[in-house]
Order: structure tokens, then sequence, then C-alpha cells
């Protein structure tokens, strides 16, 4: 590793803390902005019970004295007990959903990165082809549908009707529809970009000439054109990988997937704080990490590519 390489990671992680400290900041002061309380919607709570109540938790102490308490104990990974799921720690309950969501997340990463690399490919090497033109309206058509309009498509054809799949997404085998749906977004965003970029890679002059030195075709796609060809995916992996985990929350939601989306939703309406504050951090978190990741791949796959 190089000395620019090395002062540009400095720099992102760098950046990427100020980011996660402006991400908890905001969200902090957001929340408590809004009107209401965790406690609020507690039946049959007397006013000296929910004074009490929000003395346990710090809630009753100024509110800058409430954010450089919590900032000082996240920085140590203690982001408290969950106010609504007593007995239970944030960090416990992040922990659980996590495993869910990871396992969700990187196999419809992994299922749209390689369908989406293939079908693209294809599409390329068979321009204007009956075969090309259907992979491009089925694209259109998976980039263009929400995901809970997908989700719940699938929900009553293929769990409802056909019974193919179980709805609950805790049951065995519950993790199919989930990872189907999740993974044509990104499939077909991914099957676009490698057929435009194959396209444009096959035009090149290095092209021309390798194919006029005669070499095989096969030799020409996975050892010249494929390699280059896969930089803007590389290049969206990262962000992909954590928008499937991020952006799992209505799919979980519409699955009843025990992961860390539905326990964000569920925080949300509860107006769980501590949970709402964790699943914030660890979110943002994820996405700076993955975004720095995709940047250092796009250096391995291409040398010729500086960090500064």
């Amino acid at each position: 590793m190089n000395s620019k390489t090395l002062k540009y990671i400095v720099k992102r992680i760098i950046l990427a803390i100020f980011t996660i400290w402006v991400v908890i900041t905001l969200t902090f002061f957001i929340m408590h902005a809004v009107p209401g309380g965790p406690f609020v919607s507690e039946k049959g709570v007397s006013e000296s019970v929910m004074r009490a109540m929000e003395a346990k938790y710090g809630l009753d102490k100024p509110l800058g004295e409430q954010y450089l308490t919590y900032l000082k104990d996240a920085i140590h990974g203690d982001f408290g007990p969950s106010l609504k799921q007593r007995g239970r720690q944030v960090t416990d309950i992040i922990h659980d959903g996590m495993k869910t969501s990871a396992k969700l997340g990187v196999i419809a990463a992994a299922c749209a990165m390689i369908l989406g690399i293939v079908l693209g490919s294809s599409a390329a090497l068979h321009r204007n082809t009956v075969f090309d033109r259907v992979i491009m309206v089925f694209t259109t058509a998976f980039v263009s549908m929400p995901s809970f309009i997908m989700g719940s498509l699938l929900l009553v054809i293929f769990a409802v009707q056909l019974r193919w799949a179980p709805a609950n997404g805790a049951a065995q085998g519950g993790l199919i529809l989930p990872v189907i749906t999740l993974m044509l977004y990104p499939m077909a965003y991914i099957t676009r970009l490698t057929r435009s970029s194959m396209l444009d890679v096959l035009g090149q002059d290095y092209i021309r000439t390798a194919r006029a030195k005669g070499v095989p075709r096969k030799g020409i796609i996975y050892g010249h054109a494929l390699k280059n060809a896969l930089l803007p995916d590389i290049t969206y992996f990262g962000p992909m990988l954590a928008g499937i985990v991020t952006g799992s929350l209505v799919v979980e939601q519409i699955f009843a997937v025990p992961g860390i989306g539905r326990a964000f939703v569920q925080s949300i309406l509860n107006r769980d704080y501590t949970l709402i504050m964790g699943t914030t951090i660890v979110l943002a978190t994820l996405i700076v990490i993955m975004n720095l990741i995709s940047d250092l791949l796009y250096k391995v796959v291409d040398p010729r590519i500086t960090l500064e």
C-alpha cells in the first residue's frame, strides 16, 4: 500500500466518523423535537409514575446533557436499554436483528450480482436480438416497481394462492420470498449497468486490436472485456449491499422477518428513543463502511486508478 492510498483511507475514515456524528446529532435532536414521548401511550400511567420513568432513563435531564451522555456512551458501544422492550439492551436487539438481516442481505446481494452480470453480459453479446429485448423489458419493469408492491405481489401469488413458500419470514424457508423481493431491483439495475458497460468496452480500440490479432472470442470476452466492464458493478456493489440491508425495512414488515429493519420500524412506532438511535448508528456505519470498501475494490480491480 503506497502513501497516497494510505492517506486516502485515513481521510475517508475521518470523514466517516464526522458523517456518523452528524447522523447521530440530527437524529437525536429531531427525534426529541417531535411532540410526545415513549411513555405517552402507556395506559393508566399517572403523572408521578411517568416522571419516575423518565427519571429512570434520564429523560428528565436537559436535552444538551442527555445528548452528551448518549454520545459518550455510544462511543463505547453502549446504546443503553430499550425503553419499550423492558429488560433488553439495544445492542442485544440489534445483534439479534442483524443476524437475520445480514443473512438476508448477503444472499440477496450475491444473487443480484451474479445474475445481473450474467444477464447483462449475455444481453450485450446478443445485442438487438429477442433475448436482449426480453431482458431489457423485464429489467425495466423490475427497476420501476417499488419493493413493497413487488413483495406484496410475491406474497399473494406464491404464499397465499400457490402456497409454494411460507408467508412468515421466521418460518423454515421463509426467507425465499424476501430474498427474491430484495434481489430483483439491484439485479435489474446491475443487468442494465453491465450491458451498457460491456457494449462500451467491446467498442474500444484494444478489443478491435485483439480481434485483429486473432485472439479467440472467449479470450476477448473473459480476458479483456468482462474485467473492465465490471468496474461500474464493483462501484455499485458496496452501496447496494448496504442499501439492501438498510432498505429491507418494508420487506421485513411485509414478510414478518425478525430483522433489524422490522425492529427499526417498530422502534419508530413505539417512540423507543434508544433503539431508534442505536439502529440509526449501526445502519449509517454500515453504509459508510460499504462505500469505503467499494472504493478500495475499485482500486484492486484496476490498478491504474489512483485514490487521492
